[in-house]
């Protein structure tokens, strides 16, 4: 769903889900209960807010 720019995240990984879902019940049935993603620990493997934001500009379908 992230790649077909159906959900995307703030900068603080909040999960957020497109307008253009048909089902978007379905898709927040997925997304665990806090509507944050998971955290790796170590800082290395998180996503970087630039990319984020690349994503939520060119990929994401609003």
């Amino acid at each position: 769903m992230f790649d077909r720019g159906l959900t995307s995240h703030f900068d603080e990984l909040d999960i957020f889900v497109s307008r253009k879902v048909n089902d978007p019940a379905s898709i927040q049935s997925l997304i665990n209960k806090t509507g944050r993603a998971i955290v790796p620990k170590r800082l290395f493997e998180r996503p970087h807010p630039h990319f984020l934001r690349w994503h939520r500009d060119n990929c994401f379908k609003h």
